[in-house]
């Protein structure tokens, strides 16, 4: 697997390491490297032993890929904008269990839409909470999981122009058998 610099340079994008991130604006000092550092270490108000507190890792992660889809992969986008809208839409409870089959869902679906390429919002207009948002206004679990909510549907908002497709892709993953 690559990593997000190879991606980048992949996608012809110059990653720089001074000031707010430049995909989503997080107020950071050392760029896109800060917002993912603090990506990666989670936000610790959350219990993420309690399995009923997993979603909230499926929406932030799905909120950081979709604001930053230069890094990723060409298909990251259709996962997780899928995966928001049936977590968002159709209330659907993700589990671990369900990414796999949405990843199968979508290697299927790839063969009929192989040029099919989701051009992201703007740089700066993928939805205006920040991972150091999150970091800086959680005071409490509760506090995190509100603004994590809030993230994700801001984040799914700001790529309303291809929610059809995500609701297409959506209910061929809930009707697959």
């Amino acid at each position: 697997m690559q990593d997000y610099i190879a991606f980048a340079k992949k996608n012809e994008v110059v990653l720089m390491d001074r000031g707010n991130c430049q995909f989503c604006g997080a107020n950071t000092r050392k760029g896109i490297h800060e917002c993912l550092e603090i990506f990666n270490l989670g936000f610790q108000e959350i219990d993420f032993t309690n399995i009923e507190n997993n979603v909230y890792r499926f929406k932030m992660v799905d909120a950081h890929a979709l604001q930053h889809p230069e890094i990723h992969g060409r298909w990251s986008n259709h996962f997780h904008l899928s995966r928001l809208q049936l977590i968002l839409k159709y209330d659907i409870q993700w589990t671990y269990r369900h990414s796999p089959k949405l990843s199968d869902y979508l290697n299927k679906y790839k063969i009929d839409h192989l040029n099919e390429f989701l051009i992201p919002p703007d740089l700066l207009n993928r939805g205006s909470i920040t991972t150091t948002d999150v970091l800086e206004k959680s005071k409490n679990g509760e506090d995190c999981k509100q603004i994590i909510n809030d993230w994700a549907r801001e984040v799914y908002s700001s790529w309303s122009y291809y929610h059809s497709l995500a609701d297409l892709i959506a209910k061929g993953f809930l009707n697959q058998k």
